[in-house]
């Protein structure tokens, strides 16, 4: 199967941003980050538009991003957390391209962004942070929503206690055994 789009997705603080331009570059590609996009276009930080515009205007704005860049060739988007559970977006990522889902241990995941302050996840709505029970239970809760889109990935990938080197050379083995590129 010749494939020209390649999505990763995962959990927030599982590398998605980072592995994205690192594989493009190696395979050729171009990368897009959503999240990126939608602090460009808006000149807002996501946190930002959670606080002031709600979570409603940035799935809306990130479907849109989506779509865009389902109609590009030679492309490696890299999507945020939750995507792949909003609207029709987990629909146009397996019929335009090859889902890749960086799995990671909630436990994993806490110890990764329990001190970043960019991250809607670790407040309330009053905006209090959450304590650490309180965080590490989201962090399961939101793994266990979003799980029936993750496990439906192309290819997962564990990424606990593997380099992000390590990492991008285990994708993109995988990419070239189970599909033909378009290049």
């Amino acid at each position: 199967m010749k494939i020209s789009r390649i999505y990763i997705t995962g959990f927030m603080g599982s590398g998605k941003s980072t592995l994205g331009p690192i594989v493009a570059n190696t395979i050729g590609w171009n990368s897009y980050d959503i999240d990126s996009e939608i602090e460009k276009r808006t000149g807002m930080k996501v946190t930002e538009i959670f606080k002031s515009k709600g979570e409603k205007f940035f799935r809306e704005l990130e479907s849109s991003i989506l779509d865009e860049h389902s109609k590009e060739l030679e492309v490696v988007v890299s999507l945020g957390g939750g995507t792949i559970a909003y609207n029709n977006n987990f629909d146009i990522i397996k019929k335009t391209g090859v889902l890749v889902y960086l799995k990671s241990s909630p436990e994993k995941i806490f110890l990764r962004l329990k001190h970043k302050t960019d991250r809607p996840l670790f407040q309330t709505i009053d905006n209090l942070v959450l304590s650490d029970e309180e965080a590490l239970q989201k962090i399961k809760r939101l793994l266990s929503e979003r799980e029936k889109y993750y496990r439906n990935a192309d290819i997962i990938i564990d990424i606990d206690g593997i380099s992000v080197g390590r990492t991008v050379d285990r994708l993109v083995r995988e990419l070239k055994k189970k599909f033909q590129m378009v290049n």
